[in-house]
């Protein structure tokens, strides 16, 4: 396995290297010899560790194995990318996307390890606020690797294998040589790295960067995957009620993710791109002008992803839903066009959700954790605690942010034959399309993926006209293989079947 050894040189090596490359600067090098002597030390590696998330590896390889597989999107032609196969559940052992994500998560890990080691307990404020902010980013990779490489935690109680955990302090052959964990093992260090965290972390910072609110948002969600509701209610209380982040108004929604992080109320954490620093994301859900107005595949970007069929007639139940602005069809002279690379062609309903920030094409800065987000995770928490009531509260006030009223709020009376459960993960549905939030949500509660629209998941059957598809929460490919170079390079690795 390639992890970083315990000394971190090479790592530290990249992180300076890199870093240089993204949004946060730092201005000195940090050698072996002479890191990690004094605060400034501690502040250097840390912010090197924040620019690994910029990294191609973990936002872009990240996204596409965390939303591609969802009902929520649509691939309208067959790529050479290794993400066709994502999209299709037609994994292999040698993927580049979770080769490229599985290495860059334990880059940010080990160097983020380097600071933990460290900082002792009793260090100073400012030290132990920069301890906190790494044992945030060591517990986001951990749990973004143990949802992609390990079953959701409620098949078999958690003891299903996850993904080795990486502490600080191991020797290097030992931090070479580590078998998985099991899901309730890695589920369990992540929760004590931020509790952890939560302690340490005083200062108010903006949302690019760590901070005890951020922590606690990203506890509520590993309680809420776990299964324990309670936890999550508190911790999703914890955050909304904290006062520092409020929903954007219904008039400044359409326009979310057009602005920066750091203007943008709703925000928690997300992870900084400048204008210059392009994610990739974007580029394969829509071509634009700098205005928005769709132009044809490959003159901005590929365009070669939309938003599903499934996704539009479920948005289109309520026309005024303020959610359809994140939503672009590519219309020519009144025409919807559709890509034609299939039979039956796809739709080409663009995706704009990565696109213009400070008005420049494909610029974004992907949002990990938002405050609306959180709202759903107490609704839902609320509704497997039987409490109906404050269940629908929050699932209306995210409807009438999004400009819904009236007899398209819910009431306890008219569900429409639904169980709160599913009023509650279809306004998920609804509210974080795109964002790599979908088959997390169905799986963990034992609910299939389903696909009944065009796109190239219809290459799987004979004859290929036919759109449907169907994944169970027990399908193998659920999850991802363990990259084989690991597992060559580490015989204590045990692959997934």
């Amino acid at each position: 396995m390639k992890f970083i050894k315990s000394k971190l040189v090479f790592a530290l090596g990249l992180v300076s290297m890199l870093s240089c490359e993204q949004y946060f600067d730092p201005t000195t090098n940090i050698d072996e010899t002479t890191a990690l002597t004094n605060e400034s030390d501690v502040q250097t590696v840390t912010i090197g560790t924040y620019a690994f998330l910029n990294k191609s590896n973990f936002v872009y390889s990240g996204h596409i194995m965390m939303e591609y597989p969802s009902d929520e999107i649509a691939q309208g032609q067959i790529s050479g990318n290794d993400f066709t196969r994502i999209y299709r559940y037609t994994h292999i052992n040698t993927s580049t996307h979770a080769t490229n994500y599985w290495g860059q998560c334990y880059k940010i890990i080990a160097a983020a390890n380097k600071v933990i080691g460290f900082v002792p307990n009793d260090a100073s404020a400012e030290l132990k606020q920069l301890k906190g902010e790494n044992l945030f980013l060591r517990a986001m990779a951990h749990f973004n690797m143990v949802r992609m490489f390990g079953r959701p935690y409620p098949q078999n109680e958690g003891n299903n294998p996850g993904v080795p955990i990486l502490r600080d302090g191991l020797s290097d052959s030992e931090a070479t040589t580590l078998a998985r964990s099991t899901v309730k093992e890695v589920y369990d260090f992540v929760i004590a790295d931020l509790l952890a965290a939560a302690d340490l972390m005083t200062v108010k910072k903006t949302n690019i960067y760590a901070s005890k609110e951020v922590a606690y948002a990203l506890l509520a969600k590993v309680y809420l995957f776990k299964g324990d509701n309670q936890n999550a209610l508190k911790y999703a209380n914890l955050v909304i009620d904290s006062g520092r982040y409020t929903l954007l108004s219904s008039s400044n929604y359409p326009n979310y993710f057009k602005l920066v992080p750091e203007n943008n109320t709703e925000t928690i954490f997300a992870v900084r791109h400048t204008s210059v620093q392009i994610a990739e994301i974007s580029s394969m859900y829509i071509s634009s002008d700098r205005s928005g107005a769709p132009l044809a595949q490959g003159v901005s970007g590929w365009a070669e992803l939309y938003a599903s069929q499934k996704y539009i007639d479920f948005l289109g139940k309520h026309p005024e839903d303020l959610r359809k602005s994140f939503v672009t069809p590519y219309v020519l002279n009144g025409e919807l066009q559709t890509n034609r690379k299939l039979t039956p062609a796809t739709p080409m309903y663009y995706i704009n959700k990565y696109t213009l920030q400070d008005n420049v094409i494909n610029a974004s800065s992907p949002v990990y954790l938002r405050l609306a987000d959180m709202y759903l995770v107490r609704a839902e928490a609320n509704a497997k605690l039987n409490n109906t009531a404050a269940a629908l509260a929050d699932v209306n006030l995210i409807r009438t942010r999004a400009g819904l009223t009236g007899a398209a709020l819910y009431t306890a009376g008219n569900l429409a034959g639904k169980t709160v459960l599913d009023v509650v993960l279809e306004e998920r549905f609804l509210e974080l399309a795109f964002e790599g939030h979908r088959i997390y949500d169905l799986f963990r509660n034992n609910r299939p993926m389903v696909r009944n629209y065009p796109g190239t998941h219809s290459q799987n059957n004979t004859p290929t006209t036919n759109v449907n598809q169907t994944v169970l929460p027990t399908d193998p490919r659920v999850v991802f293989f363990i990259p084989q170079n690991e597992v060559d390079q580490n015989k204590n690795l045990v692959q997934n079947p």
